[in-house]
């Protein structure tokens, strides 16, 4: 079970920590990276519809790339240049260097605007912004290649490259005066760095580059004070979590082609949102509205955080009501524009069988064939706590639980636990065999081989699942653990 993330407020609001790696990420840390670019055929299906050129971030009228890179001191061998799309990295061109650590790029067609890296033997990694100015140079010394990079021919690396090298010039100030300075002083520091970004984007705010710098700046913390005059720091946080898009331009599509954009979405919903169904639906349902005008976008971000919640790939309570949420309101026939109609139906079937087992739903309730060759219905329990235990009779998970759960049975049943454990997916003499072998005649068990006394009812997509109904029969748990049981049940006697 991931509990939820306390986030204080000096690491979430620190102002030097952006979020666009412009000046942090090397390219060791791209290693994964696929041969070809993505194209409209990429893990986003559909997205490239209507103008794969706007959609890439390509300026159909931008020059062919005529780049040349000049690293002195570099070893001689491949160099690869590394570009983004969204979450993905993949290889743009690969090229060998001169004897004098000297290459040329060049490309029929213009690239896509973006940010990409440029990695030579030897661990030499460094950025390169390509917008419409596609023929440049740069040349830089291996040994310090931010420090010595030289631009000709392209604005917009020669302001990446300047405030690279102002931010590591700043930073080396102000880790330097941390423990040695005033507050007062190091606010003067920040304040010098704010007046820097502030002038970028006042005096180039018509370049990529600063479109891009300008994305990955954190919001200022308001000043909101509680009656007593101390700072309000719930108020904060969510004015806070209000404001991270506020920088982004979602009509530029070009973002896309950079970190920027997934190491936002990832701290905005990771690192900003309290791990729990009801916050991750809160921000990630303010976060798609926002974009709901810009469908490059909202396809990412509705895709991204739907599969970051896929309830096999978290360990969060209950990740259905997060997927059961984004399938039901953005994966919709008339919004989900980049899926047929067989997969939005798929999709819409699959969240409708999750949503009668959401926590904090009344329980359904279940009559099922029992061993005794009856049925037993699942309210007929008086017992005020109700296990719902799935399993499968050759699964190696249940090997392991099934045991423990027999023995919490045997010291909780007499403190008003009863365990209703449902087969699933088996055959009959296994499903007999297995009660016996395992213990569990103490608990009520049933068995419908067709699953349609459960269908939509408890959903189950691995096994063992179990499920904790408290006296009114609210679902107060799912997904657990034997060993969390009694920690569910102690916490809601004493709501």
């Amino acid at each position: 079970m991931r509990f939820i993330i306390i986030i204080t407020i000096f690491s979430m609001f620190l102002a030097c920590s952006d979020t666009d790696s412009s000046s942090s990420t090397t390219v060791a840390e791209t290693t994964q990276t696929s041969d070809s670019t993505p194209s409209d055929k990429s893990n986003l299906k559909g997205v490239a519809k209507s103008n794969p050129n706007a959609i890439l971030g390509r300026n159909p009228n931008a020059e062919s790339p005529d780049i040349n890179i000049k690293i002195n001191g570099a070893q001689p061998g491949l160099v690869r240049v590394i570009g983004f799309f969204t979450g993905e990295q993949y290889r743009a061109d690969s090229v060998m260097t001169d004897a004098s650590g000297a290459i040329n790029i060049k490309a029929p067609e213009a690239w896509r605007s973006g940010l990409y890296y440029v990695s030579y033997p030897g661990d030499v990694a460094f950025q390169m912004i390509v917008a419409d100015d596609q023929r440049f140079s740069m040349v830089a010394s291996a040994n310090d290649v931010n420090g010595t990079m030289k631009i000709t021919g392209s604005e917009e690396n020669e302001l990446l490259y300047k405030t690279i090298q102002f931010e590591g010039n700043w930073r080396s100030k102000y880790e330097a005066t941390r423990a040695q300075t005033t507050e007062s002083e190091r606010d003067k520091l920040l304040a010098e760095r704010k007046a820097y970004m502030d002038n970028l984007f006042a005096s180039h705010g018509n370049t990529f580059y600063a479109k891009f710098k300008e994305a990955g700046q954190n919001p200022t913390v308001r000043d909101i004070k509680l009656p007593n005059g101390a700072p309000d720091k719930d108020a904060q946080i969510w004015h806070y979590r209000r404001d991270f898009w506020d920088n982004v331009d979602f009509n530029d599509l070009r973002l896309l082609n950079t970190p920027v954009i997934t190491n936002k979405l990832k701290k905005y919903i990771d690192d900003l949102t309290a791990q729990r169904p009801d916050s991750i639906i809160a921000s990630a349902k303010f976060l798609v509205d926002k974009v709901l005008d810009y469908p490059e976008y909202y396809q990412y971000f509705a895709n991204w955080i739907t599969l970051h919640y896929e309830p096999l790939e978290t360990s969060l309570m209950d990740p259905q009501a997060v997927y059961v949420h984004m399938i039901e309101n953005y994966f919709t026939y008339n919004r989900a524009f980049w899926s047929d109609s067989v997969e939005i139906f798929s999709l819409q079937q699959r969240a409708y069988e999750m949503t009668s087992s959401l926590v904090g739903k009344q329980g359904p309730n279940l009559t099922v064939p029992s061993v005794d060759g009856g049925v037993k219905t699942l309210y007929d329990i008086k017992a005020p706590y109700i296990i719902v235990y799935m399993y499968n009779p050759e699964c190696e998970h249940c090997a392991v639980e099934t045991p423990k759960l027999v023995q919490f049975n045997n010291q909780w049943k007499s403190q008003g636990v009863e365990v209703y454990a449902i087969a699933v997916d088996t055959e009959d003499d296994k499903w007999r065999d297995y009660i016996k072998k395992t213990g569990m005649q103490g608990f009520t068990n049933v068995f419908d081989p067709t699953n349609q006394s459960i269908y939509a009812k408890y959903f189950v997509d691995h096994t063992p699942e179990l499920y904790l109904l408290n006296p009114e029969r609210i679902i107060i748990g799912k997904n657990l653990k034997v060993d969390q049981v009694a920690e569910m049940i102690n916490r809601d006697k004493n709501r």
